[in-house]
């Protein structure tokens, strides 16, 4: 096989690895709901089965595959994990206190945040389109705040909104370490897990109304999501990656209103659309800055 026909094999996989992890992705809230379960409980019982996960994997790695994968390399090590776990508690506290639709749309927000925190951290600049794109999502995000005090949700908006920016720091945070951290997100499930335990007084305490969707989404669904959205990128640009985030915040909600007929506001649809129009409109010029980048840089044959 030829070198281009490399590449286009290796950027296929990459692009399937990552729309698995995207779609996966899109049930984790659903299954949270189905669980019938209070938020301290599921943060118990998922957090601790993503863990297991996250032990057995590595484990397997480790002695079957001869892969010396780290598990929590140094202080940035540390400090991603301590992120994921606070930013695990806050999702789980929106998911119980908001609408799906208000949730996904205001954490999709985080890459924009993330944006302004390597600005701030790593010294990278966003480019003028990108400030753009922060100004008409914020103008979204506004107009599903203000929904939300109307309708009672702003705690859980709040929520949503802490999340989205502590995810952009742990990303900050990895991006700036420049290790392996591919585990730190599923290592971190224990945080939440083990304050999960705390508030309900042990693991007696843990009511649970049907446990299986739990017991899918911490062994199954999350695990899987997180391990091919973390992989996608060895394969694909980041922007390309990105796209496929961008999968739970439209698929969540209609899972949500098939299943449970919890249909979104109006104002709340159309900040989300606001946020989702931007948003894919920065992914679409993001990708081709870099294939521009890369036809650059592509070697030419003498003229």
């Amino acid at each position: 096989m030829t070198g281009p026909q490399t590449e286009a094999a290796s950027h296929r996989k990459g692009l399937l690895i990552t729309a698995i992890g995207g779609l996966m992705l899109t049930i984790d809230i659903p299954l949270i709901r189905l669980s019938q379960s209070d938020a301290w409980s599921v943060l118990a019982m998922r957090g601790g089965l993503t863990f297991l996960a996250a032990i057995v994997a590595w484990s397997v790695l480790r002695v079957f595959f001869n892969k010396r994968a780290p598990l929590i390399p140094g202080k940035a090590g540390l400090l991603v994990v301590a992120l994921y776990g606070v930013a695990g508690i806050t999702f789980m506290l929106a998911v119980f206190n908001t609408t799906t639709a208000n949730l996904v749309f205001i954490l999709a927000f985080n890459p924009m945040f993330s944006a302004l925190l390597a600005w701030l951290l790593v010294g990278e600049k966003p480019k003028p389109q990108t400030f753009a794109a922060m100004a008409v999502m914020v103008f979204g995000v506004l107009l599903i705040v203000s929904d939300g005090m109307k309708a009672g949700n702003l705690v859980g908006d709040a929520f949503a909104l802490a999340s989205s920016f502590i995810l952009a720091g742990a990303i900050t945070v990895s991006r700036k370490a420049r290790t392996d951290l591919g585990f730190a997100p599923l290592f971190a499930a224990i945080v939440p897990a083990m304050i999960g335990l705390t508030v309900v007084g042990g693991p007696t305490g843990v009511v649970l109304g049907e446990p299986v969707w739990l017991v899918i989404n911490g062994l199954i669904v999350t695990p899987i999501a997180f391990w091919c959205l973390a992989t996608g990128p060895k394969y694909i640009s980041g922007p390309e990656v990105a796209m496929f985030y961008l999968l739970e915040t439209i698929l969540a909600p209609i899972w949500i209103w098939i299943i449970f007929l919890e249909a979104p506001t109006g104002i709340g649809l159309i900040g989300g659309a606001i946020i989702i129009t931007a948003l894919v409109a920065h992914s679409l010029w993001q990708l081709s800055s870099h294939r521009r980048a890369v036809r650059t840089l592509a070697p030419r044959h003498p003229v």
